[in-house]
C-alpha cells in the first residue's frame, strides 16, 4: 500500500444547515417506498445544503439504504418528490441522475480489475471532457488522492482501501455536485479509515456529501449533522454529540451503549 498521505429532552431535533447563504441542494418531500404491503420508507422530508456533509445512520432495516437508493435512482419511490439543484428528479433513472451531477459510490467498489488506476480516472473524466482534458484531470486526481505511485498498477492488485479511493476518485472525475457514499470505510483498517476521513474532508470543500455508515467512530470523526433513521422515518437530526446522548437513539440503535452494525 502506498505511504502517500491523503489531502487534507430526548427528541430534540437540530435543524440542519442549508449550506452557504441557506441554499438547498437536495430536498425530499413526503418520500415513501413500499415493497408490496411493507413500508420501507414513509413520508420522509429531508434537506441538504450546498457544501454540506451529512451522515445517515440507523439499525438494519431502518430505511436508510432504501432512501439512499431512491436518491440515486436505483429504486423508484412509491410516493413523494425528490428535488435536486432546482430540478424534480423523482423516478429518474440512474444515468440521468448522474448527468445532473449526483455521483454514487456503492459499498462494493465498481472497478475493473484489469485496468490501471490512471485508466479508471481517465475513463471517468473522458465522458464529460474529452481526451486532452481528461488526461489532466486524471493526473490531478492521482496527486489529490495520494495514488500517484500506483498510477500504472492494475486496480485488481490493490488493497481494499485503495480500491475504495479509486472509486471515490472516479466520482470526483465526473465533477459531481453531490456524492452519495454507501459505507465507504467498510472493511478498512484503522489507518485506511483515517486517510479516508482526510480525503472526504478535502472532497467536501467543493462537493456536498451524503454518507450511509455503521462505523460510529468514523462518523464521530467526520460528521457535522447526523440523520438517524428508524422504522422508515427520520427519528432525529442533530450533531453527533446530541445523537449519542439521546436515550431513544441509544435504545433503538446503539443498544446497551455499544455501536452496532
Amino acid at each position: 500500500m502506498s505511504d502517500a498521505s491523503a489531502p487534507s429532552s430526548a427528541f430534540q431535533n437540530c435543524t440542519a444547515s442549508a449550506g452557504p447563504a441557506g441554499k438547498t441542494l437536495l430536498e425530499t418531500r413526503g418520500l415513501s417506498k413500499n415493497f408490496g404491503g411493507v413500508k420501507a420508507v414513509t413520508d420522509v422530508d429531508f434537506r441538504l445544503g450546498r457544501g454540506e456533509l451529512r451522515c445517515l445512520i440507523g439499525p438494519n432495516g431502518a430505511g436508510k439504504s432504501t432512501f439512499f437508493k431512491m436518491l440515486s435512482g436505483q429504486l423508484p419511490p412509491t410516493a413523494g418528490t425528490i428535488l435536486f439543484d432546482g430540478s424534480d428528479i423523482t423516478g429518474e433513472p440512474p444515468h440521468r441522475i448522474a448527468r445532473l451531477g449526483i455521483g454514487i459510490k456503492n459499498q462494493v467498489p465498481s472497478v475493473w480489475d484489469g485496468l490501471s488506476v490512471y485508466e479508471h480516472f481517465f475513463i471517468a473524466a473522458h465522458r464529460r471532457l474529452g481526451a486532452r482534458r481528461a488526461a489532466a484531470v486524471a493526473d490531478e486526481l492521482l496527486m489529490k488522492l495520494g495514488l500517484a505511485t500506483l498510477a500504472r498498477r492494475d486496480v485488481g492488485a490493490l488493497a481494499h482501501g485503495e480500491r475504495q479511493w479509486v472509486e471515490i476518485g472516479m466520482t470526483m472525475a465526473q465533477d459531481a455536485k453531490l456524492i452519495l457514499l454507501d459505507e465507504p470505510t467498510a472493511g478498512m483498517a484503522t489507518d485506511e479509515v483515517e486517510r479516508t476521513v482526510a480525503l472526504l474532508r478535502d472532497v467536501n470543500v467543493s462537493t456536498s456529501l451524503i454518507i450511509v455508515e455503521h462505523d460510529m467512530q468514523f462518523i464521530s470523526m467526520i460528521a457535522g449533522i447526523v440523520t438517524v433513521f428508524h422504522q422508515g422515518r427520520i427519528l432525529i437530526e442533530a450533531t453527533m454529540e446530541n445523537v449519542l446522548a439521546n436515550p431513544v437513539v441509544r435504545e433503538v440503535y446503539l443498544g446497551a451503549g455499544r455501536p452496532g452494525r
